[in-house]
């Protein structure tokens, strides 16, 4: 019979103090037996098998700590995706669920696993980072100076930053955004387009909603939308076209519904809509049909990201295409392969292009 160990204060059994060797004692066999029944249950026959696990059920023993033989093994075989926004973004925005296909399907080829990382305030960034059992770590959704990076960094291990601005001590994977921008407001310059409007993503972390004036676009702290409206605007100077009017807002329908109108209130002889993102895009298109409006008759959208709805939403959007799952892909080679004295300075930029569909026509005549 296995004698079970003393009761805590309040009548628990005390299994954090149990051991491996405690285990070993009660079944009458070496710890070398008991270390095979959970290790390597493949070499002990199935009664004895059966012995030492039901010793080990009396206890309360759970098998060894998998924290120790990681730590002795210097590697845990996983990566810390880390995400200024909620956790839940990533299953409901579908470029988060894109970019996050990419780099499990990196993780897939090395036999490596995901952990998901909250930084949703400096707190927990600091802790959750500090504390994650990872190999590694991409860092997802940064503003501009965020302090993700300095965490980072201070454990020593490889870190890749997407969509950041080179030179922060981050290895980074971006796309040109200011090029991409450029390509789709020029697409709808030569269309004849002249008064345009802008639905831009939040500019800071402060998920403001409304209309942007020249203060406010000089204190954007995401690298994405800078570089995305920079683009906008080349274009649109390009051939004499008045600023566009730029609505500000998180990555949802509703916030662009509330746009669309918001514009058309302001603007009525606004012809282009030009999307930060997908979502807003799609978002703006129904808003639009709501409003009378028809696209592309009277008024063109275009999106950027290219997800999959973007091909099969009526009428389809004309967008910015950029490889999402690349992009996880390659920070997850970023993280495994190079010299540890490169860390850093690399910076892959992956190309983008412009998808024609049938959200964008002609100018209408006035």
């Amino acid at each position: 019979m296995v004698e079970a160990p003393p009761a805590g204060r309040y009548g628990a059994r005390m299994s954090n103090t149990v051991k491996l060797a405690d285990v070993a004692r009660a079944a009458g066999v070496s710890q070398g037996t008991v270390s095979n029944v959970f290790n390597r249950p493949d070499l002990v026959s199935p009664e004895l098998r059966e012995r030492v696990e039901a010793a080990a059920r009396t206890l309360g023993y759970r098998g060894p700590d998998p924290r120790g033989r990681l730590l002795r093994a210097g590697r845990v075989n996983a990566i810390g995706v880390v995400s200024g926004d909620p956790l839940a973004t990533f299953f409901a925005d579908p470029y988060d669920r894109r970019l996050l296909a990419g780099i499990a399907r990196g993780c897939d080829d090395r036999g490596a696993g995901i952990a998901l990382v909250s930084a949703a305030d400096d707190e927990a960034a600091s802790w959750n980072i500090r504390t994650a059992l990872v190999d590694g770590f991409i860092l997802n959704c940064l503003v501009e100076g965020s302090r993700l990076v300095d965490h980072a960094a201070r454990r020593g291990l490889p870190f890749v930053a997407v969509d950041h601005s080179p030179g922060n001590g981050a290895d980074v994977v971006q796309v040109d955004d200011r090029a991409g921008a450029r390509l789709a407001a020029a697409h709808l310059a030569d269309l004849g387009h002249r008064r345009f409007a802008v639905l831009a993503l939040g500019f800071d972390v402060d998920r403001r909603v409304g209309f942007v004036d020249c203060d406010r676009v000089k204190a954007i702290r995401y690298d994405v939308v800078r570089n995305r409206l920079a683009g906008f605007r080349d274009a649109i100077a390009a051939v004499g076209a008045p600023e566009p009017l730029v609505w500000e807002s998180p990555n949802t329908a509703a916030a662009a519904e509330a746009g669309v109108m918001a514009v058309l209130a302001r603007d009525p002889a606004v012809t282009a809509f030009l999307c930060m993102s997908d979502v807003l895009a799609m978002a703006a298109i129904d808003a639009l049909r709501a409003a009378g409006r028809r696209v592309p008759e009277d008024v063109s959208v275009t999106g950027y990201d290219d997800v999959d709805d973007a091909a099969t939403v009526r009428p389809s959007l004309t967008t910015v295409h950029q490889p999402i799952e690349d992009k996880g892909a390659a920070a997850i080679r970023m993280v495994f392969d190079g010299d540890a004295e490169d860390r850093g300075s690399r910076v892959v930029t992956l190309p983008v292009s412009l998808v024609v569909r049938g959200s964008t026509g002609p100018a209408p005549r006035r």
